[in-house]
């Protein structure tokens, strides 16, 4: 027996015990062939005619929630447009997946897929632009449209969801190593405070982010145990095992929680830290950057250094 049917037998021996409800069999369709070039491992309309993925289109609600927030924030706070579109852009990527996962159709998911290209784009253009001449910045802009084109266009003919993740995390790895140079490079010698705390918040939802790439991995690895499983337990608790919507949940935690470093990093790099702060409680609270009240930021420092220093005197 290998290590994962272990695994979910002894799950099953707890979830057995637990009321559910059977899965039914597929259901009729409401929104006519499935055109989409993908289909994951949730079955599809065993909950409703309406819907072809229960799971995977509720679970992008987590994208539109952050999306508004951050969008919200941007408002009340006054935060560079660029960041305001990225959200508007994140609030696309959820409305383009739900509808992909709710119908199955192939337009949808160009929409899910290309808007994923599109906003990330447009993080690289705000890391690589920013503090550059305006003929620099339309030069970065004018080749980025250019990459987001030709991805567009070889990804419809070419079909291929290799591509579409292969460029996706090139331009996302692309993105973190710069703005990691930046932080280094420019910020640290002159506010090592915050460039540690946004180390430790990059780092946590670069790490959300790969976590959810990695349960995904795994229900398309086992999704036939999976399937098998679910139907064993029956729902709610068979949903737990949706690795494609735990990917939803978790990406749209790591992409808002890299949105907001971007933000603050903007603000450190511009010497603006005396303005806003990042609030970041701990790491199971959502970040956001805002204005620093009255005589808040002498409190902060205050309270570092004689951190720093008590850390000192302990060593």
């Amino acid at each position: 027996m290998t290590i994962h049917s272990q695994i979910l037998n002894a799950l099953y021996s707890v979830v057995q015990r637990l009321p559910s409800i059977h899965y039914g069999e597929e259901k009729f369709n409401r929104w006519g062939p499935i055109t989409a070039t993908l289909n994951w491992c949730e079955e599809d309309y065993v909950v409703t005619e309406y819907c072809a993925e229960i799971v995977n289109s509720i679970t992008n609600l987590i994208f539109i929630y952050l999306s508004l927030k951050g969008m919200r924030n941007c408002y009340k706070e006054g935060h560079d447009t660029v960041f305001f579109i990225s959200f508007l852009g994140l609030f696309a990527v959820g409305v383009g997946s739900f509808l992909f996962h709710s119908t199955l159709w192939y337009s949808m998911q160009l929409v899910d897929e290309l808007s994923m290209i599109y906003t990330t784009c447009l993080m690289v253009w705000a890391s690589f632009s920013h503090g550059r001449s305006l003929l620099y910045a339309t030069f970065c802009g004018v080749v980025l449209s250019s990459i987001a084109g030709g991805v567009s266009v070889y990804y419809h003919y070419l079909q291929d969801p290799t591509f579409h993740q292969n460029a996706f995390a090139l331009l996302t790895v692309g993105i973190l190593l710069r703005s990691f140079f930046m932080m280094e490079w420019y910020v640290r010698e002159n506010d090592p405070v915050s460039v540690n705390r946004m180390w430790k918040m990059v780092t946590w939802g670069v790490a959300v982010f790969l976590t959810g790439f990695g349960l995904w991995n795994l229900d398309n690895a086992y999704c036939s145990s999976l399937r098998s499983w679910r139907r064993s337990v029956g729902m709610p608790w068979g949903m737990l095992s949706e690795g494609h919507g735990w990917w939803h949940l978790l990406t749209g935690c790591g992409a808002y929680y890299e949105l907001v470093y971007g933000i603050y990093l903007r603000y450190c790099l511009d010497r603006r830290q005396n303005e806003y702060k990042l609030v970041w409680p701990s790491i199971f609270s959502l970040p956001s950057v805002e204005r620093w009240m009255p005589g808040e930021r002498g409190e902060f420092l205050e309270k570092h250094a004689n951190g720093s220093v008590n850390e000192k005197k302990r060593v």
